[in-house]
């Protein structure tokens, strides 16, 4: 698949029109461009449930649960980088040609992961999917901040919120049913020929509506190289953290401490200024995205291996006592998106958080045999509820306190707050999931209890990731957004 970005000229392109008031995301206007750009997130949800669910058994086929939280974590590690260059390439030619290149690496790394034979071979498919993942979200916000008018923003996300139902529910029943009936490799090999139709519908639309440059009458900025490398920098030291802390012994603290003298310039340089001491407005909000983001997906990871290996659930239920957290996260969504919810938005968020952190310290509940294995489900629905509120208003918060010709870098800048506490909070998750003896777990056949419980390995990630939730409560107290005019510069 080529990658489709517009041809430099020497008469500058004509701008995309500016997002004008009044309408909708359904209207004449903006039908076509909504409808594809909701379809590609449908596609991604659809992976993500999937994946989610077929994820023990490959692990184990594999041979590779103590290395299960790196399947995870390469997503999140190579998207880090894809996310700098989208918001670089974004800025400076347009959404369209990362959109295009990041769907084409999203289906080679469903296939590379689909055929490999390997753990390892599996988790680098999964790597390349990050690029393609890292690339295409950064593009999608930057169509949003282009072609929707700032009180229509709000009803997008709510939408791409809502994309995710039927997914959730039909995903880990499609995944489950295909994973015990036909193997789990399928899961990963069929999902490619879903990407036809929403490249169909988004890709023409984005040209029309939000291709080129933000001002195509002034020069085309160069790629910043700077920026670049603290991007491959993050990306390599979150990935050697990852590795020192899946290994657990004493020459790990060479590629630990090589990692964080990667990690720490790399990340002051590309998050705004003012991030980790929770400075008010956009600092916070990114902070703020950071901590719900990798406190969730962190314990979200270990729900189907603890079902399945601590309670004998088949892959198909463990998979859905997940999927009724779509309907409550899109319901979050649509409150936020609500007129009559902006004068109360903060308070929103720290309740929100708050839900997210409950329900996080309640899943590991089911390690209890007495307690039902349903408690994980009905526990997830509230926090994906509180998800919904946070990650939703943090992305219109993020696109709110950017000028348009940032919004490729803000919007990276949000994203790598989110991919990279997903990688560390995955690594120390998973650190403590094998030091506990949590790699011993996954060894019977598929959909059977385990011979050996460890019950302690799963509550030290949960309980850990709970307390971080929590924290994002008070951060949310911190976002000040209500007559802030500008954002901090990222930098610094």
């Amino acid at each position: 698949m080529s990658v489709l970005e517009p041809r430099e000229t020497a008469a500058p392109p004509a701008a995309p029109a500016p997002p004008v008031g009044g309408g909708s995301v359904l209207d004449r206007a903006h039908r076509a461009l909504s409808v594809g750009i909701v379809s590609v997130v449908l596609l991604i949800a659809f992976e993500a449930t999937a994946v989610g669910t077929a994820m023990p058994v490959a692990a184990r086929e594999l041979d590779g649960v103590p290395l299960y939280a790196f399947a995870f974590s390469a997503y999140f590690t190579t998207s880090l980088f894809a996310m700098v260059l989208s918001g670089q390439w974004s800025d400076r030619s347009g959404p369209l040609g990362p959109l295009a290149a990041g769907m084409s690496a999203f289906v080679v790394g469903l296939l590379l992961s689909g055929t490999a034979g390997t753990m390892w071979l599996f988790i680098l498919g999964r790597a390349v999917q990050g690029l393609g993942g890292g690339l295409v979200i950064v593009a999608l916000y930057v169509v949003i901040s282009r072609a929707y008018a700032e009180h229509l923003r709000p009803a997008i996300m709510a939408a791409f919120a809502a994309s995710w139902v039927v997914p959730s529910v039909v995903g880990p029943l499609a995944s489950g049913t295909i994973t015990e009936h036909l193997g789990w490799r399928w899961v990963f090999v069929g999902i490619p020929v879903l990407v036809v139709f929403p490249l169909a519908l988004a890709l023409p639309a984005i040209r029309r509506t939000a291709s080129g440059p933000a001002d195509p009458g002034a020069p085309v900025p160069p790629f910043d190289r700077r920026r670049i490398r603290l991007a491959l920098g993050i990306s390599f030291g979150a990935a050697l953290l990852q590795y020192a802390g899946q290994e657990l012994r004493w020459l790990s603290l060479l590629p630990a401490a090589v990692g964080a003298a990667l990690l720490v310039p790399a990340v002051r340089g590309l998050l705004p200024r003012g991030t980790y001491r929770a400075a008010r407005g956009l600092p916070s909000v990114v902070l703020l995205r950071g901590i719900a983001a990798g406190a969730f997906i962190a314990a979200e990871s270990f729900v189907p291996l603890m079902l399945v290996t601590e309670r004998g659930l088949s892959p198909t239920l463990a998979g859905l006592s997940l999927a009724v957290g779509g309907l409550t996260w899109a319901l979050g969504s649509y409150i936020q998106a609500r007129p009559w919810t902006e004068p109360y938005r903060e308070r929103l968020m720290v309740g929100g958080m708050v839900l997210v952190a409950l329900s996080i310290a309640a899943a590991p509940s089911v390690l209890i045999h007495s307690v039902p294995a349903w408690a994980v489900a009905v526990a997830w629905a509230f926090g994906c509820f509180g998800m919904g509120i946070v990650i939703a208003l943090t992305s219109v918060l993020l696109l709110k306190l950017s000028a348009p010709e940032e919004a490729g870098a803000n919007s990276a800048a949000l994203q790598i707050s989110d991919g990279l506490s997903n990688v560390l909070l995955l690594a120390a998750g998973g650190a403590a999931f094998a030091a506990l003896g949590g790699g011993a777990v996954g060894h019977a056949a598929t959909g059977a209890a385990t011979g050996g419980s460890h019950p302690v390995a799963f509550a030290a990630v949960f309980l850990p990731m709970a307390v971080v939730a929590g924290a994002g409560a008070w951060v949310a107290t911190r976002l000040g957004v209500r007559g802030v005019a500008g954002g901090a510069a990222v930098g610094g």
